[in-house]
């Protein structure tokens, strides 16, 4: 395909034909499952929450204890010393010998918005949702303002159902979040979005627009991919199984898009997963 042939290797009727199996799948398959898997993960991620706040109950009653245990032991031991010397001296000697009052001691409250562990890898995900919402909105805005010369009018359809499927994503992904406690990720990735954002500036032709969005999602289906082996949570990982597919049929239909295979390697690889150390 030359710099400014617009899309030649599908026509109009095969982008239709794919696109609408694309949504009718993530409809019937993908978003049930989805949806089935968050509500165990949000579940479990609720109860865990539940388990420690009773933790932290029963370790704040033991201190409480603990602290009136020794407040009684220095009564006793000042009703010693008064037993002992003349009224004026006990009240003198009670005084001195009454304990302090204990500091409480440094214990995490888990209020906090530093995330770790899966949450870590759910907000990460989260925020390669939103850029790849703004990567195809942007298409689309570029598209509909005859930026990218003739778009065929399927594209737009393609890239207006990739941005509804993403959304679901996000939506997702952020439920975990919520479920936790924690805030929603509304930010694009902090990482990947400086480059997204110098090749789009470079993007003139619905061609160029392809190859951007298909390293968007490359980048994310290989993400959901080292997701599977990183996730603790057994509901988590169903979660992330169920996302990952999704992003690497985009994959398949912007390679046939632009002429590539749709299926280049018979194993997905993770070299362009974005690692959880890098979300902080």
């Amino acid at each position: 395909m030359s710099a400014n042939e617009p899309v030649s290797h599908l026509s109009e009727g095969e982008l239709r034909a794919l696109t609408a199996d694309l949504d009718a799948m993530h409809h019937d398959l993908t978003l049930p499952a989805l949806k089935s898997s968050l509500s165990e993960w949000s579940d479990d991620i609720r109860a865990q929450a539940a388990a420690g706040r009773r933790d932290e109950r029963a370790q704040r009653s033991r201190v409480d204890r603990r602290r009136f245990l020794a407040g009684a032991g220095g009564v006793a031991g000042a009703a010693l010393l008064a037993a002992c010397s003349s009224s004026t001296s006990t009240i003198k000697n009670s005084a001195a010998t009454s304990p302090a009052s204990a500091s409480g001691s440094a214990m995490a409250d888990g209020t906090g918005q530093k995330l770790s562990g899966d949450l870590k890898v759910v907000a990460m995900a989260a925020s390669l949702e939103n850029s790849g919402i703004a990567t195809y909105m942007a298409g689309i805005k570029a598209a509909t303002a005859g930026k990218l010369g003739a778009v065929p009018p399927a594209v737009v359809t393609f890239a207006e159902t990739a941005v509804a499927q993403h959304e679901d994503h996000q939506k997702a992904w952020n439920a975990v979040l919520t479920a936790a406690g924690k805030q929603p990720v509304t930010a694009v990735d902090p990482v990947i979005q400086p480059t997204i954002n110098t090749a789009f500036a470079k993007v003139t032709t619905v061609a160029g627009l392809a190859e951007l969005a298909l390293m968007v999602e490359n980048i994310a289906g290989q993400t959901y991919q080292n997701g599977l082996s990183v996730i603790t949570s057994a509901a988590g990982i169903k979660t992330a199984a169920s996302i990952q597919p999704v992003e690497f049929q985009h994959a398949a239909i912007l390679s046939f898009v632009l002429g590539k295979y749709p299926v280049p390697a018979a194993f997905t690889g993770v070299s362009l997963a974005r690692p959880p150390s890098d979300y902080s």
